[in-house]
């Protein structure tokens, strides 16, 4: 048991985080997260399925035969800030003096490759205009101008683009003007997430963006709307503080700040979990705010999204009318093995090692259970050695082996035999996931009930000089959805075109 002063207490209670669970992420603190056991990486064959071109038509015309009856949304994580993106630039503004130094001798000085291909490539980023109007005159050499057009684009006194969050700042350059993140995924859900007219989407964005994001919509909306004939339903809803998590000390007692009080972290996107729980719909589609395409691109990747909408539409549909013999209290030794075998087949599913010795009501109460969840079908591309979690089969510490996306943190790298296992990955997950939320009889499932708690990450920080440890909650579509029935399903890699660094918007694929 801790002990927390009324002062404490108070302070719990402004969060909406109860003392019981500030106890449970100390005890997870004193018994540590131990690393996933993979059991072998998802290949195709084995975990990913990979569909012919005529079969991805056919799961395609499926969802687009159903989608008049189906509720749809769009589910974009989007608070990510644009800080780190121009990380590389602020160090550059830091480190460079164009009263002192030519360019070209400070890149030979540092070997800064990244304000190297920046400054060679000014004129291909969407915003070259905007900043040249600005700074204009202001340059005695071309230096000087480079230096002063990054100055321009992230302080407070210039663009402040650093201060941004990802999905406001201008991504594609188009004949008509540039085109944000936020713009390009109202175009994208007018193709594979309306029906009857409509599109409905939800953005997950900071509180200190709340105005910024209302702003881009009353400017985009409208223009959108109009291009695409599709009215927008958009909603946002900003992190939880009660999903904020404890800091411990080195001794897993509660951190506490200067001022007495406790410190608490953002939990990380698995925090994302409550605000998804609250939304409702029969398919959503999720996918991050910094992996859009260009129009050229729009049609592939809507495409892809249909056809793994079409995918959980089939399964779903075998899947609801099991799940309603199930209810029912005669179910044959025939019906039920062929349950069972659809759960093992299409779902993914694994059955207890001792499943054959139980008797037919707890047989069929494992059924129940497995084929009563929610189910998402994940989009996975093929590595091409970009960073990221992967596919695999793990194996818990009951033995039993299930379908998850793993982070590298997660795996025990001095294991020999776990990481043979991560070399043998195919495959690494773009985010792209097409989620059923709803059971058979139409009600939604609460998503919290399929959290793997011991799939967090502990993270050692320091603040005013003094080392601590931080909790980052089961990421969002890792441990978070760890108890969902899966399907991974192979997509072009033009599906991913995620933007780390602002010298990524420089890759043919975000060039119009």
């Amino acid at each position: 048991m801790i002990e927390l002063s009324p002062k404490d207490l108070e302070q719990l209670d402004s969060k909406g985080i109860s003392k019981e669970k500030v106890e449970n992420q100390i005890q997870t603190f004193k018994e540590g997260i131990p690393f996933v056991q993979l059991a072998q990486a998802a290949v195709v064959g084995n975990g990913i399925l990979r569909f012919s071109e005529k079969e991805q038509l056919d799961l395609l015309q499926y969802f687009e035969d159903h989608r008049v009856e189906l509720d749809l949304l769009k589910f974009v994580p989007a608070s990510g800030a644009a800080s780190r993106m121009f990380k590389a630039m602020f160090n550059f503004l830091d480190s460079f003096d164009p009263s002192k130094e030519k360019l070209s001798e400070y890149i030979e000085r540092t070997g800064d490759a990244d304000a190297q291909k920046f400054t060679d490539n000014l004129p291909d980023f969407p915003f070259y205009d905007v900043i040249m109007s600005r700074i204009e005159g202001k340059a005695s050499s071309k230096d000087e101008e480079a230096y002063l057009f990054i100055k321009e684009m992230l302080t407070e006194s210039g663009l402040n683009y650093g201060f941004y969050p990802k999905g406001l700042l201008p991504f594609h350059k188009y004949e008509t003007g540039a085109a944000t993140p936020f713009e390009e995924h109202l175009k994208e859900a007018a193709l594979y997430a309306k029906t009857k007219g409509k599109a409905n989407l939800h953005f997950t964005v900071s509180e200190q963006h709340d105005e910024m994001f209302a702003k881009e919509e009353a400017l985009v909306g409208p223009k959108v709307s109009k291009k695409t004939d599709t009215k927008f339903e958009i909603s946002y809803s900003n992190q939880k503080p009660s999903t904020d998590t404890i800091a411990v000390d080195m001794d897993n007692k509660p951190f506490k700040n200067s001022d007495g009080s406790i410190l608490f972290r953002p939990g990380g996107h698995g925090a994302l979990i409550e605000n998804l729980n609250d939304q409702d719909a029969d398919i959503i589609f999720i996918k991050n705010i910094d992996n859009v395409v260009i129009d050229k691109n729009l049609e592939t990747v809507s495409n892809s999204k249909k056809m793994l909408a079409g995918v959980l539409k089939k399964v779903q549909d075998k899947a609801f009318a099991y799940a309603g013999l199930l209810e029912e209290s005669d179910v044959s030794v025939e019906k039920a093995d062929e349950i069972k075998a659809f759960l093992e087949k299409d779902l993914n599913v694994r059955m207890p090692n001792n499943y054959d010795d139980l008797s037919v009501v707890e047989q069929k109460s494992i059924l129940k259970d497995s084929i009563n969840r929610p189910i998402r079908v994940c989009g996975m591309v093929k590595n091409e050695g970009e960073p990221g979690g992967g596919p695999f089969w793990i194996k818990d510490a009951e033995g039993n082996v299930s379908l998850q996306i793993i982070e590298s943190a997660q795996i025990d790298m001095d294991d020999k035999d776990q990481a043979a296992i991560l070399q043998n990955a195919t495959h690494f997950n773009p985010v792209d996931l097409v989620c059923g939320v709803r059971n058979h009889k139409g009600e939604k499932f609460n998503l919290l009930d399929y959290v793997d708690p011991k799939q967090g990450f502990i993270t050692g920080k320091t603040k005013e000089g003094k080392e601590l440890k931080a909790l980052e909650l089961p990421g969002l579509w890792n441990g978070a959805m760890a108890f969902w029935n899966t399907i991974f399903v192979e997509v072009p890699l033009v599906t991913f075109n995620p933007v780390k660094t602002v010298n990524d918007l420089l890759k043919p694929t975000h060039q119009a």
